[in-house]
């Protein structure tokens, strides 16, 4: 049987306004824009994609499963600025056909900086997550954008409780082994005395099918439509049991427009995939497909991956001096900022923890700045220079708060 795993990144980070080195206030982010922003997403993706996905758990009698990871700062945005987008995706939740999972709250690089700023940002988000959702407790985790290592794994079994985590199929890993597959970290990077975690490996190739090839007309599988996908997907069975398809929710209706025939193709998707091989195929939460099968072998990863770029490595963050410089300085700041904020500042260490959000770093990204280039897509800046300049200006204001 292969299981189809739908699992959507749902994020939007805390954009920065223009700060110049004479500014004194402390009031860094643009909230305007902000909530321009999440509400123009909103109406693209988040309250049509939201009510689809419902309609099809519902249609489909709960058979139609899926899985989200939400940031801290999306819960944030959703909260103050579309609370509806947040009560459809809590009845989705509540229909039991819809996995939720834990992470940084603040989507953030803490785990490559600092471990207990990397835990405190996992119980926040665990906490908020309980709290907008009745209660509910996340057993599988996906760290910022895929960052994944065999470290992180031994860690997250530290922290316990977790079932699984997310991690990129690469393929220089996998070694000629199939991504389609449950795997397990090496057995040397479980501490004693824990679960080892179960590593779910994205497909990219399926995945990205339609999170960026969809509405490509110079592809040649273009137009894409539903029972040929779910064709490809059956074509697992026999050499696989779990066909993960990890994606940013925004793929559909933001990055790839109504227009394109994004939400049709959603919509006749599970019934595709149901009548392409009845009984052989279906639908798995992250957590049930993990629990469901057992590791076919290991996967290791000494060093960090991501699902990030062709290199699907860190240097979409990290690389480059401006962010090594960034990323430092702004880490450096920690112990000061906590401190201060023990003394009586409440709103310098929310402050601090919304600058450590990966999408600050990742404007500053120089290596495809070009026409086109998806880091250009996802910048408010001009350039990484002007990126790089107005958050150090910030972060000269948030040290001379610190006292550092």
């Amino acid at each position: 049987m292969a299981s189809v795993v739908f699992y959507f990144e749902l994020h939007q980070p805390f954009r920065l306004r223009r700060y110049s080195v004479f500014d004194t206030d402390p009031f860094y982010f643009d909230n305007a824009a902000n909530e321009r922003i999440l509400l123009k997403v909103a109406d693209k993706c988040y309250r049509p994609a939201t009510a689809k996905l419902l309609d099809l758990v519902q249609r489909h009698d709960r058979r139609f499963r899926v899985t989200f990871s939400v940031s801290g700062t999306a819960l944030q945005q959703l909260e103050q600025w579309a609370p509806d987008v947040l009560d459809t995706l809590r009845r989705l939740v509540d229909t039991g056909a819809c996995e939720l999972l834990d992470e940084t709250s603040h989507h953030s690089l803490a785990f490559l900086f600092s471990k207990p700023e990397f835990d405190a940002q996992v119980k926040a988000h665990n906490a908020e997550i309980a709290r907008l959702f009745n209660g509910y407790r996340p057993r599988s985790f996906r760290n910022t954008e895929l960052i994944y290592g065999n470290e992180l794994a031994g860690h997250v079994a530290w922290l316990d409780g977790y079932r699984a985590v997310l991690c990129e199929g690469t393929d220089r890993l996998l070694a000629g082994r199939s991504p389609n597959y449950v795997y397990a970290p090496p057995a040397r990077a479980t501490p004693h005395g824990h679960e080892p975690v179960r590593l779910m490996l994205k497909n990219y190739r399926l995945s990205d099918d339609i999170a960026f090839r969809f509405s490509d007309r110079n592809w040649k599988e273009w137009p894409l439509d539903a029972h040929r996908f779910a064709k490809w997907v059956n074509q697992i069975n026999g050499d696989g049991n779990v066909c993960n398809l990890f994606m940013d929710y925004e793929t559909f209706g933001e990055h790839q427009w109504a227009s394109t025939g994004i939400f049709e193709f959603l919509d006749a998707l599970p019934g595709a995939v149901f009548d392409v091989n009845p009984g052989h195929n279906d639908f798995q939460t992250v957590t049930e497909a993990a629990e469901r099968h057992a590791p076919a072998g290991e996967y290791s990863s000494e060093g960090f991956i991501s699902w990030a770029d062709s290199e699907r490595d860190l240097s979409a963050w990290l690389g480059n001096p401006l962010q090594d410089n960034a990323a430092a300085q702004l880490f450096g700041l920690e112990e000061a900022v906590k401190a201060r904020h023990a003394a009586g500042d409440q709103w310098i260490l929310e402050d601090w923890r919304k600058l450590t959000t990966s999408d600050h770093l990742y404007y500053m990204c120089t290596k495809y700045w070009a026409d086109g280039d998806v880091h250009k897509y996802f910048s408010p800046y001009e350039t990484p220079y002007d990126a790089y300049i107005n958050f150090m200006n910030v972060l000269d204001n948030l040290r001379t708060r610190a006292g550092a």
